[in-house]
């Protein structure tokens, strides 16, 4: 049988943040919330878990619901996330905590708080319309397999890293 989860939580009241559950309330995703009864349906069913037992959406959502802001966006494993939607499938209330954890980087990036692979991401979109550039591997891959070959720095979309970063001028 496994070992039960017993790692505490330490709720310092004075660093509360009582709009934060709110801000992911208004993120699609988030609106369910408040109806999880933390059964850990969610946990028990990450395959994330396997390889971080660390990770814990149940927690995070916990978190959320009590509004520890900082403890909350701060935790790398929100990022990690692989939207595979086992807890949603299991999930008794049909709370669909994958949606949760995006709503919950919707509101870290207001913030002002991705990681720096997030901001990478967004740097590269906004210079080459594409989330990586293309590189010569790439294009003798694709060369060497007669498909046709990309336009370089092809700019999909244009994006204002500042505003979707939340940076100052």
């Amino acid at each position: 049988m496994p070992e039960a989860d017993t790692e505490q939580t330490v709720v310092e009241t004075e660093k509360l943040d009582s709009s934060f559950l709110r801000k992911i309330m208004k993120h699609p995703g988030g609106e369910k919330i408040l109806v999880c009864l933390q059964c850990g349906v969610c946990s028990s069913s990450c395959p994330l878990r396997l390889v971080s037992p660390e990770y814990n959406p149940r927690k995070t959502v916990k978190k959320a619901i009590l509004g520890m802001k900082d403890q909350v966006l701060s935790n790398e494993f929100v990022w990690f996330c692989a939207d595979c939607n086992a807890c949603t499938e299991r999930c008794p209330q049909g709370v669909n905590p994958s949606e949760v954890m995006k709503a919950i980087k919707n509101v870290a990036v207001e913030e002002g708080v991705a990681p720096e692979a997030v901001k990478k991401i967004v740097a590269n979109l906004e210079e080459h319309g594409r989330v990586y550039p293309i590189e010569e591997f790439t294009k003798d891959e694709r060369e060497m397999q007669d498909l046709p070959s990309l336009e370089p720095d092809a700019k999909v979309f244009k994006i204002n890293k500042k505003k979707l970063l939340r940076e100052k001028n």
